[in-house]
């Protein structure tokens, strides 16, 4: 899964709690840690009453917001003057207002709407209630997608995360992909929600793409597709994309936040699966957060919660080399994407 998304809270941000403690012993030792839960607490709650959006249009009076996001205005009163305290929210003669951060990644206003990361960060907070016990265990209780199948809700909320993340990512692929050769065919391993299927779909007339994932993360992706008028270019096949018939034929491939989901050992044969269904000189495109490229603080976090979620790890970029040319690949281009919590790709071409 993506953890986050390199895009960082508006709030402002508490001093790191090691240098907290470090810095003053006459200081107190969890204020540190207090401040930090009580932020993301707050924006959590925003964005799951929809306060954020409920400002998007312009400042309201506190009764009026209230109203607005059905709550008390006690409670949205409150939860106002964290998010003021900490720069989210503006304050200016009795109306409130979101900060222009805020409605830039957290309203459907803005650029990129990562609302949805506010909704899925409740349900992490859940999972990661056996962050404890998964490290007494050394992996999870329960798999990511068990919990998903279990709860249908959580495929959709982390599937509507991922669809922002996705449109944020897109651009990026756009640019580093080769515009000289126009693709005919393109798979899609782990595709969800579909957009990258689809802005592939609208830059290249004349292609045609299949989408493989798990069918708690496909939920919307048909709807989706149908409301771009692509219906009829893109396939969705519900299943497990270890197995089953993905077709043949591809010029790209994407395989987008995947491997950090998957064991060495399957991430050797995913490669060598697609080199077997990629024409000659074919795009393969990774996303993926390698040890190398990734800040060290959002790697040692992000390998934690794959720790609770899935039970797997990142891979050092030696590592991914290694998989590919094993596979047959060219030895592959990297690109460090900003900022570099965004992730790297990694793109290696068929001979």
């Amino acid at each position: 899964m993506e953890m986050e998304t390199g895009v960082r809270s508006p709030a402002a941000a508490s001093p790191a709690v090691g240098q907290a403690l470090a810095a003053d012993q006459g200081a107190l030792p969890m204020v540190d840690i207090y401040l930090s839960m009580m932020t993301a607490s707050a924006m959590v709650a925003a964005g799951r009453i929809g306060l954020f959006e409920a400002l998007a249009g312009g400042p309201m009076a506190l009764p009026a917001l209230a109203h607005e996001v059905g709550a008390k205005a006690d409670g949205v009163g409150r939860l106002a003057d964290l998010l003021v305290a900490t720069g989210v929210l503006e304050r200016r003669g009795g109306l409130l207002s979101n900060a222009a951060q805020t409605t830039r990644w957290f309203t459907s206003r803005g650029a990129i709407d990562y609302g949805p990361g506010l909704v899925w960060t409740a349900d992490a907070w859940m999972i990661m209630d056996d962050l404890a016990d998964a490290v007494r265990r050394g992996g999870p209780d329960r798999l990511l997608w068990d919990r998903m199948a279990a709860r249908p809700e959580l495929g959709d909320h982390f599937s509507r995360y991922m669809r922002a993340f996705a449109e944020h990512l897109s651009p990026d692929l756009l640019a580093a992909t080769d515009r000289t050769v126009r693709p005919l065919r393109l798979l899609d391993l782990g595709g969800s929600h579909g957009v990258h299927s689809m802005a592939f779909c609208r830059q290249n007339p004349d292609l045609h793409a299949v989408i493989v994932d798990l069918e708690s993360a496909l939920t919307q992706t048909a709807a989706l597709i149908d409301d771009q008028g692509l219906t009829g270019r893109i396939v969705v096949r519900p299943g497990d994309l270890r197995d089953g018939d993905w077709g043949s034929d591809y010029d790209i491939v994407l395989c987008l936040s995947v491997a950090h989901n998957m064991s060495l050992d399957e991430n050797r044969q995913i490669f060598r699966r697609l080199a077997k269904v990629m024409r000659p000189g074919g795009q393969l495109i990774i996303h993926d957060y390698p040890r190398e490229t990734t800040p060290a603080v959002y790697d040692a976090a992000f390998r934690l919660t794959l720790l609770v979620e899935t039970g797997t790890r990142t891979f050092t970029l030696d590592e991914l080399r290694g998989l590919l040319t094993e596979a047959g690949f060219l030895p592959p281009r990297i690109t460090t994407l900003s900022p570099a919590e965004k992730g790297a790709l990694i793109i290696a071409r068929l001979p």
